[in-house]
């Protein structure tokens, strides 16, 4: 029997509220989102997730507008009193502004909001680049938000190139008693020899950071595609670092649906994990999300 799936990485949105979605398409990292332009309800995410073997998700945020940060978890816990899912949510906040104390109390007063992401990512690639500088997770104002968010026991999703992993290695271990989840694998963007040993590096010296889990999602990002033959040497490799314990999947639905459908996603992700043994294989599908998103 294939093992449940805890999805620890879906949106949901409104198209009037994601600015990104509105006006002239213009540059994303992945890629022409003309399909995406649209609203994307949890009904929407369920007839794709559940007959998959979905039991339970978290919806992380999605760039609403500015000032909107609430009601996006409000439109998460909506959606939850509505159909079950999302179990868990992740809020954005900005870490640097004033008064984040009070945005991150209002946001877990509106659902059940147990992590907060600010994307942290910087590329030279300005269609790559979503952080005005690569270091910002450095300044010190920026630290003392994200205490905040370790003061009222939430986690962090870090989100970074593998060019700023020496300085999220550095963030991670300033934190010891902070729980940080890296997206996407590491983003891993550069298919290049040089690229692999940048990320097979930053990779291993982070695995050596207790505090810090990996997010097998987006793997599609870069390579617009969605393969074994792809994927399998980066979900391998990061099993092989951090361990299942360590490891938890997330579709990164509805942006993976550009080249995949949620039944092929699933298919290659359990193909990708035909090496591990049942009980790695249920930690990464299940037991380690609900384990760090309290579920």
């Amino acid at each position: 029997m294939a093992e449940p799936i805890i999805d620890a990485h879906h949106h949901i949105w409104r198209l009037a509220a994601t600015p990104w979605l509105q006006g002239p398409p213009v540059p994303r990292i992945f890629g022409a989102y003309d399909a995406l332009r649209r609203d994307y309800a949890i009904e929407d995410y369920l007839a794709e997730a559940v007959p998959q073997g979905v039991v339970q998700s978290v919806f992380v945020q999605a760039n609403v507008a500015p000032g909107e940060e609430v009601a996006e978890v409000a439109l998460g816990a909506e959606a939850a009193a509505r159909s079950g899912f999302p179990q868990a949510i992740t809020a954005f906040a900005d870490l640097a502004a004033p008064g984040v104390g009070q945005v991150l109390d209002a946001a877990m007063a509106a659902g059940r909001v147990v992590g907060i992401r600010q994307q942290l990512h910087w590329h030279r690639n300005p269609a790559y680049r979503f952080a005005a500088t690569p270091d910002a997770m450095n300044a010190p104002g920026w630290r003392a938000g994200l205490a905040e968010v370790a003061r009222r026991g939430l986690l962090f999703e870090l989100q970074v190139f593998p060019g700023q992993m020496q300085d999220a290695l550095g963030l991670v271990r300033a934190f010891p008693d902070l729980t940080f989840v890296l997206l996407h694998a590491g983003m891993l963007e550069d298919r290049s020899p040089a690229g692999w040993a940048e990320w097979r590096g930053g990779m291993r010296a982070m695995a050596g950071c207790p505090n810090l889990l990996v997010k097998l999602s987006g793997l599609g990002t870069f390579p617009r595609a969605c393969s074994t033959a792809l994927w399998r040497p980066v979900v391998e490799e990061t099993v092989a670092l951090f361990g299942a314990g360590r490891c938890l999947f997330g579709s990164n639905f509805p942006i993976e649906r550009l080249w995949i459908d949620f039944a092929t996603l699933v298919e290659v992700m359990r193909e990708c994990l035909s090496g591990a043994s049942a009980a790695e294989r249920r930690a990464i599908l299940h037991d380690t999300a609900a384990r760090v998103y309290r579920l």
